[in-house]
């Protein structure tokens, strides 16, 4: 168990949401700001009839009045290491769900579990647990953050477990994953980088180009390859120069490319959010936590595999060399800090948070917006965009109590 090492705070209730919007009988929430793939609507309203949106009311629906708020898709995080005082990559399955449900109750419905560098016996054994708790719902599936990645990028990770991105020793990771494996990092750069990612594009798991020190020729290469991520682009990765363009150049200029975005406030600069929005469109941009244990506990010493992270004032570092070791963010609060300190248009956030994540986990059809045959899967936000609301699969997670 990656217990927190004088952690202050206390885990929120945990292990089952509940609150039940009423599986019997149907809901509809009437007057919001509703967002939606087709536009914002004012003075809209939600059908959510069981655990899917309807397209229509029935006669006996319950109307719930949210006016002054806004409606907007559950989140979509696809990079998460853990949170609630407990970790993704060594927790224990109760640990795991823990962390889950810290992030429910900060509007995360939908959520990869990451795993940090490791032994690729042990990174195989967590894979086996995890893609148990990706069979019964509980997480969108697995994502592999090393140990392929380049000891010169290598950020919170243990350089003495990195390896080249080997494609047997990938694979043995996807088979481990029993069909879960939904993401890996890779430096492509490296020895076996690209044979690795035509491995991974083959069985239909995203091969996300990160930790990397590839020139922009290289990465190229490795888009051609069939790489479609960038993972938290800018940070990890050799600064953008005008000789040298580096990764951060080929990655923003091709369209085949989303890219995620820690979006705290402390990894990137808001220039750099907005080059990135400039040239990718917001199409293309995915909002992620690379939350650690800490995020919606408190600061302290934590574990992030072998390696110890104090956290202060919010913010994770590394206590031996202080490099930035994940996040304490939830996506409640990266979505604020968009329409509040980035100005963005509340639809392209919108976007970056629920509807570009899921499409990449090819789950569109069942999370991401609010259309009819979606899970109601969704956040209820007062009008200055702080979270009152989540419901998922027709549940409240977090009780607006409107009456």
């Amino acid at each position: 168990m990656a217990t927190p090492l004088g952690a202050r705070g206390t885990a929120r209730s945990t292990t089952t949401d509940s609150h039940p919007a009423s599986n019997s009988t149907p809901l509809i929430l009437s007057g919001a700001t509703v967002v939606l793939p087709t536009g914002t609507v004012q003075n809209g309203r939600v059908i959510i009839k069981g655990t899917r949106i309807a397209g229509s009311a029935p006669e006996n629906a319950q109307i719930t009045d949210v006016t002054g708020h806004w409606l907007i898709p559950g989140f979509v995080d696809i990079h998460n290491h853990g949170g609630g005082g407990a970790s993704f990559t060594s927790g224990t399955a109760d640990d795991v769900v823990r962390g889950i449900h810290t992030h429910r109750l900060h509007g995360t419905t939908t959520l990869v579990a990451s795993t940090v560098t490791g032994d690729m016996d042990f990174l195989a054994q967590r894979a086996g647990l995890l893609s148990e708790l990706a069979e019964q719902g509980d997480i969108a599936g697995i994502h592999f953050e090393g140990p392929f990645i380049s000891p010169c990028r290598k950020g919170a990770h243990s350089e003495e477990l990195l390896r080249d991105p080997d494609p047997a020793e990938v694979r043995k990771l996807i088979d481990a994953a029993r069909g879960q494996a939904r993401m890996v990092t890779l430096a492509t750069e490296l020895p076996g980088g690209l044979d690795s990612v035509r491995l991974l594009a083959e069985h239909g798991v995203i091969a996300a180009i990160g930790h990397t020190d590839a020139t922009y020729e290289q990465t190229v290469q490795a888009i051609d390859a069939g790489a479609t991520v960038a993972t938290h682009l800018f940070n990890a990765m050799p600064a953008l120069g005008h000789r040298a363009p580096g990764p951060i150049a080929a990655l923003l200029e091709d369209e085949r490319i989303t890219v995620e975005l820690i979006n705290d406030g402390t990894h990137l600069h808001p220039a750099a959010l907005q080059l990135a929005f400039h040239h990718k469109g917001a199409d293309r941009v995915a909002f992620i936590t690379d939350a650690m244990d800490a995020a919606g506990f408190g600061d302290g010493r934590y574990m992030l595999g072998p390696l110890e992270v104090e956290v202060s004032e919010g913010v994770a570092r590394l206590v031996e060399g202080g490099s930035i070791a994940g996040s304490t963010l939830t996506l409640d609060r990266a979505f604020k800090r968009a329409v509040t300190v980035d100005r963005l248009p509340v639809e392209d956030a919108v976007a970056a948070l629920s509807a570009n994540p899921a499409r990449l986990l090819g789950m569109s059809d069942s999370v991401g917006s609010l259309e009819p045959g979606r899970y109601a899967d969704l956040v209820l936000l007062d009008a200055d965009f702080e979270l009152k609301g989540v419901m998922r699969r027709g549940e409240w997670v977090v009780d607006p109590q409107l009456g």
